[in-house]
């Protein structure tokens, strides 16, 4: 393939990284998005038009229907601005699949969101909410001006419906870095986050991961526009650890885009570098035992899940 990633975990598998099995279906419901983060590597914001229309979603719950999945993963953009949300959840929970939903937060205070906390306490939806930081001042730089108190104030609903206390309703909340560095250690991290949150606002929350920014998208332009590109790339590459090949999540789930496209990752899907080496790239043509065995389709992004601790949809790989 070409690239400085492939030519390196060449000395592990000689005839490329393939995948393991697939537990997770990662589901992007659009690239609408209430906010427009500068980390974000979809460059989701307010006037993106891709959504995933319900054909594309009867598909999915064909596949649904014909297999078992630990969990179906649904992301964005902000998945609850979909207009088929509550009915593609209702649906996935009947066919007793159970779900995650990926929450920027804020997004459950838009106008016509009201009800969908209880929807998704209802319905015991898991749910990762992205909260970039414990302090204001940084969060204010990442995703807005306004964003950390409505952000606190949403947690807070949810923490009355349950979420964070009860083991089946958790609460995940997600960090990203603020610029161009790894992730602390994670579960120092958590510590620090329970100590400060609850000291001051009285939340709680089930766990914390961190996930490393990627050099794509809309950071990836941050990132060019400061002369940064360039060492971040080079902070990723001399963090390469091998000890996280193991558990990367290209290799135990699988994504699909907004229009059925079959990815690797999310992070290939804002790339547009769909499944490839034979096995099916879009969710019509749908086959377990291929795709669970397929060869992953890298490039030099991949640094970002391989670097220090290792970075995944689920924090931390090691």
């Amino acid at each position: 393939m070409g690239n400085d990633f492939e030519n390196l975990i060449a000395l592990t598998f000689e005839k490329g990284l393939y995948s393991l099995d697939i537990e997770i279906l990662q589901v992007n419901l659009g690239l609408l998005c209430n906010q427009q983060c500068i980390h974000c590597h979809l460059e989701s914001s307010p006037e993106r038009k891709e959504v995933m229309q319900w054909p594309v979603m009867e598909m999915i719950l064909k596949v649904v229907r014909d297999y078992r999945f630990k969990l179906i993963d649904l992301t964005g953009g902000a998945p609850e601005l979909n207009p088929y949300f509550r009915l593609f959840v209702a649906s996935l929970r009947e066919n007793g699949q159970q779900v995650q939903v990926r929450t920027n937060l804020t997004v459950l205070l838009e106008p016509g969101m009201e009800d969908i906390p209880d929807f998704l306490s209802k319905n015991k939806v898991h749910l990762a909410a992205s909260l970039p930081c414990y302090l204001e001042e940084n969060v204010r730089t990442q995703r807005g001006e306004g964003v950390y108190e409505k952000s606190i104030s949403v947690i807070k609903r949810l923490n009355d419906l349950g979420y964070g206390y009860d083991s089946d309703l958790p609460l995940t909340l997600v960090y990203n870095p603020a610029g161009a560095f790894l992730p602390p250690s994670q579960s120092a991290l958590e510590r620090d986050y329970r100590r400060e949150l609850d000291s001051r606002f009285g939340i709680h929350f089930t766990k914390l991961i961190t996930i490393t920014n990627m050099p794509l998208g809309r950071f990836r332009r941050v990132l060019n526009k400061y002369g940064q590109i360039q060492n971040y790339m080079e902070t990723l590459k001399k963090s390469f650890n091998p000890i996280t090949l193991e558990g990367l999540m290209c290799r135990h789930q699988i994504s699909i885009g907004w229009d059925g496209r079959l990815f690797d990752c999310d992070f290939n899907l804002s790339l547009g570098l769909s499944i490839d080496h034979g096995a099916p790239d879009h969710i019509r043509s749908f086959d377990l035992c291929r795709l669970s065995r397929r060869r992953i389709m890298t490039g030099e992004h991949c640094f970002g899940c391989t670097a220090g601790a290792g970075s995944s949809c689920s924090g931390a790989l090691i």
